[in-house]
């Protein structure tokens, strides 16, 4: 206990700690709070307790085994690491993706939006006391897992994307059921909305809470769903496009009240354009062409020409034991994950390892919200401003 000097005279404030092992705090995320009362004075987060050290590990890795590791920053949007990574990489390399490529990337990046938002919203609307919403959500992400493993051979360490194209083919039928996920979502997504959006107990517990202006986001760094919600249309996919994302048509949600209740609705907002996206690049992937690049030393032959040519035999073995050399030079590649803004710095020093990876990591900026979102609230409401900054410890930690 401490004494402080309030508005009203002197008080006696108490120092919390809200985690490391809290379950509100969606993973190892200690806080500690100090509490007039109820009321929260002061609010730190403290990190470090996930701490893999995974940009460090880039380096002694080759750029085609680090793809692994850019799956477990955020372990809920795994692809949409991948793909930043690869990206980067392509940057420095000087590769063109060929267009079918690109569009499974787009559909598979924002089938893993989808995922993430859905995982989102359960384990929030958990943490506020909706126990049912959260059991719905996970219903349906079910479904979305089901289709990177029928892809991929994994429900979430997918490392599907590689650099230069994909890493396989996709099976036959697999757009059957990137089909009916998106005729069966827009209708569980209503599901929500009756569940939640004029549910008394539900505005309560958000509307109001943990407020904060564009001028203080955009100073903190925060980007995705929690800068849109302060009324910031910024969104990484209109202003720096990648992967032919200039070719798809769809808005970007913003709200202006800033608060919970408005993340919210900027998150089921953003479910919605995701469909959209996902049906134009059904649209657009043909049934056949080349899913990775020409580049040989670089990109793995065909597996068929590995079994009759020599030379993609030697090229395959080359690539996986020895990797390949990037000329020297450094590169920035931003994507919009479903955090918000996440970047990749890769420098090259000529050899077969990354000389540096560093991950602008959007859970990590924007949890330096917090503070200003909790501080001047009640300690119950932190529990709404931690869910609904939508951190991924994995991510901040790295």
């Amino acid at each position: 206990m401490t004494t402080v000097e309030t508005a009203a005279g002197p008080a006696q404030t108490m120092v919390l700690n809200m985690g490391p092992q809290h379950p509100s705090t969606h993973g190892v995320l200690r806080v500690v709070l100090e509490l007039d009362g109820e009321t929260v004075i002061k609010a730190r987060p403290e990190i470090g307790y996930l701490h893999t050290g995974i940009e460090k590990s880039c380096e002694a890795l080759t750029y085609s085994q680090a793809i692994t590791l850019t799956d477990r920053i955020d372990y809920l949007a795994p692809l949409s690491n991948n793909l930043g990574y690869c990206l980067a990489v392509e940057k420095l390399l000087g590769l063109e993706v060929p267009k079918r490529a690109q569009y499974i990337r787009v559909l598979l990046t924002e089938m893993t939006r989808l995922n993430s938002h859905l995982v989102w919203l359960g384990t929030h609307a958990m943490d506020l006391g909706a126990t049912s919403v959260m059991l719905y959500c996970f219903r349906e992400r079910e479904e979305i897992l089901k289709l990177f493993e029928m892809v991929s051979g994994q429900r979430m360490m997918t490392s599907y994307f590689r650099i230069g194209g994909l890493a396989l083919e996709p099976p036959p039928g697999w757009l059957d059921r990137v089909r009916w996920i998106v005729d069966m979502l827009p209708s569980r997504i209503e599901e929500y909305e009756a569940l939640l959006t004029r549910n008394r107990i539900w505005l309560m517990r958000t509307q109001g809470i943990g407020a904060i202006s564009p001028e203080d986001a955009i100073a903190l760094g925060v980007s995705g769903p929690s800068l849109r919600a302060a009324g910031v249309a910024y969104d990484v996919r209109k202003f720096f496009p990648y992967s032919s994302y200039e070719e798809f048509d769809f808005d970007v949600p913003t709200r202006t009240e800033s608060d919970c209740y408005a993340r919210y609705l900027v998150r089921l907002a953003e479910m919605r354009e995701s469909l959209k996206i996902v049906r134009q690049a059904m649209g657009k992937i043909t049934p056949e062409g080349p899913i990775k690049a020409d580049a040989p030393g670089i990109v793995p032959p065909q597996r068929e020409k590995m079994k009759t040519e020599m030379e993609a035999l030697i090229y395959h073995f080359k690539i996986f034991t020895e990797g390949f050399s990037p000329p020297a030079g450094e590169v920035y590649q931003r994507v919009e994950s479903p955090r918000g803004e996440s970047g990749y710095f890769v420098v090259s020093d000529g050899s077969p390892k990354p000389y540096r990876v560093k991950v602008r990591a959007p859970s990590f900026v924007n949890l330096q919200a917090l503070p200003k979102l909790s501080e001047g609230g009640l300690v119950a409401d932190m529990i709404a401003c931690i869910g609904t900054i939508d951190i991924v410890l994995g991510e901040v930690d790295r």
